[in-house]
């Protein structure tokens, strides 16, 4: 079917908009990124100064999720667009609200670096976090990635990796129990790291979040097998934030 000027119109302002909102996204998801590492390495180096910037830049953070989410209601309410182009720009609101939460997650780690300076640090405390940091840093580039490609299979390797982002925090939280068996004087700082993994285990779970948001755009439907959790015993299952 050949479309009228006017159809051709509608269809490149549209193509103007989502590509506005997705240069948008991914300026959102650098901030985020370099929260995430800036936030683990503040922690890890007890560095308050580099603390502060994590918690400075969750500002632009919201103001950036705020600025996609009116902009892709515009679209909506100005482009009326239909089937596919509708699950893109509702797949673009709520990719900014998951990386909005990452943000929230990278001020929580940040904010405890002040607390943990003044405590003693136990063996591997510096690296463990930082490493678990890194790897949901590289799911969250990769689902944003998986984003803008359209790539369905870079979606589904994402989901994957999810487990083995519980399994390093299940890890770390054995050893850390461990560690304030030995010795009472360790359970301050041990809960400090511990909820601040805990915060790295979330963002893995958003990042993961985003990248079934894109295998539903891609595939028209959620990915058929149950994303299964590497949950601790000592930790009841719970439900996936959206």
């Amino acid at each position: 079917m050949v479309m009228d000027k006017s159809e051709q119109h509608i269809m490149r302002a549209y193509d103007r908009d989502l590509e506005a909102i997705q240069a948008q996204i991914m300026k959102m998801g650098g901030l985020v990124e370099s929260a995430i590492l800036d936030a683990a390495e503040a922690l890890a180096t007890r560095d308050e100064e580099l603390a502060e910037k994590v918690r400075n830049s969750d500002r632009a953070i919201d103001e950036l999720e705020l600025i996609i989410q009116q902009q892709a209601a515009l679209t909506i309410a100005e482009r009326q667009p239909m089937a596919f182009d509708l699950r893109t720009i509702l797949a673009v609101m709520k990719i900014a609200s998951n990386l909005e939460r990452v943000g929230d997650y990278a001020k929580n780690m940040a904010k405890r670096t002040g607390v943990l300076v003044q405590m003693r640090p136990v063996e591997e405390s510096n690296g463990s976090v930082r490493r678990m940091a890194k790897m949901v840093e590289v799911m969250l580039k990769d689902a944003l990635d998986s984003f803008v490609q359209r790539d369905a299979e870079l979606a589904e390797d994402v989901r994957q990796r999810d487990l083995e982002v519980d399994q390093m925090y299940n890890s770390l939280f054995r050893n850390y129990l461990t560690y304030m068996m030995e010795d009472p004087r360790n359970i301050g700082m041990c809960i400090h790291v511990l909820f601040c993994a805990k915060n790295v285990e979330r963002i893995g779970d958003h990042a993961t979040n985003i990248a079934e948001t894109v295998y539903y755009v891609v595939k028209g439907s959620a990915p058929e097998d149950y994303r299964r959790k590497g949950l601790d015993e000592f930790e009841p299952e719970k439900k996936q934030d959206t």
